[in-house]
């Protein structure tokens, strides 16, 4: 494990303590680790739904018909890709 040195105002750092204090998270540490976890999950989904909407535009563009339920599959399936990557069970 790498060793990762990060500075914060005092501010920030009591309102950090707060919330882990009502979320029950034993260490700074641990709590920024989630933090940066929920973030990279985040932006994949976010990656994923930008290449759904480039996909759709296309088909729509060259005028194959992309109905609403071959859509809602296709995010699933984006879903299910992004999850099993990050090791995380889907439903």
């Amino acid at each position: 494990m790498e060793t990762l040195s990060v500075r914060f105002e005092e501010d920030f750092i009591h309102d950090m303590e707060k919330v882990m204090k009502v979320h029950r998270y034993a260490t700074k540490a641990e709590f920024v680790r989630e933090a940066v976890r929920e973030r990279i999950k985040d932006l994949e989904k976010e990656a994923a739904l930008l290449r759904l909407e480039k996909a759709y535009g296309a088909g729509a563009k060259r005028g194959r018909q992309t109905t609403d339920e071959k859509l809602h599959r296709a995010g699933e399936e984006a879903v299910r890709e992004i999850a099993k990557r990050l090791g995380v069970e889907s439903e």
